[in-house]
């Protein structure tokens, strides 16, 4: 069975840019996918209308933006990375804020996806360049980052219930300039071994 048909996930056309009204915008693809019964199609749906949303820095304009699609009293569970964020709604709203300094970040793929009843799974890879407004006091530098995160939701009756969130925010800051680090040979600190893990991966 095909995946079901995704909305538009980033707002963005394939080279970064925001679309105008007459361009035909193409969701991400999704790479591994199982099959799914039809409930489980519409709760895929929901989660990526959210993360369409979420991630567009045209249609987030903050809490607001996803709240018809999560329940009054879900909630969001990602302290180390986005603390002070309790429900989905938070989270969108601090996400909005990083996207005034990361303009044109988008989600590239789904790298996997797949439910089982009212739990969804969505593990992807984002990109974007710091160049927009300072981020903590830091100014932009036009620096590239490509990260990956998992967001696992909850969806009953079609919104969402819960939203856990579990994403490589080192690598996504070292290359932003965001937590600028020493030199190290350590493929785990040094910025070229981030930018290219492959090439990385294969000289450890």
């Amino acid at each position: 069975m095909p995946p079901p048909t995704p909305v538009n996930d980033t707002g963005r056309l394939n080279n970064g840019t925001a679309p105008d009204s007459s361009d035909s915008v193409q969701p991400p693809k999704t790479v591994m996918f199982t099959d799914q019964t039809p409930d489980e199609h519409k709760n895929i749906d929901v989660c990526k209308q959210y993360m369409s949303i979420a991630y567009s820095p045209q249609a987030n304009t903050g809490a607001s933006s996803v709240a018809h699609l999560c329940h009054p009293d879900s909630w969001f569970w990602s302290p180390s990375t986005f603390p002070g964020c309790e429900t989905p709604m938070d989270y969108a709203e601090s996400h909005s804020h990083v996207m005034a300094s990361v303009t044109d970040l988008h989600i590239v793929r789904y790298d996997q996806c797949f439910a089982k009843n009212g739990h969804v799974l969505l593990r992807y890879t984002a990109e974007g360049n710091f160049n927009g407004k300072p981020y903590l006091g830091i100014e932009a530098n036009g620096n590239h980052a490509e990260w990956s995160a998992a967001a696992i939701f909850e969806v009953e009756d079609g919104k969402i219930r819960s939203f856990t969130k579990d994403w490589d925010q080192k690598n996504m800051q070292i290359k932003l300039g965001w937590a600028p680090v020493n030199e190290s040979d350590n493929p785990r600190w040094n910025i070229e071994a981030l930018r290219k893990p492959e090439e990385a991966r294969r000289k450890t």
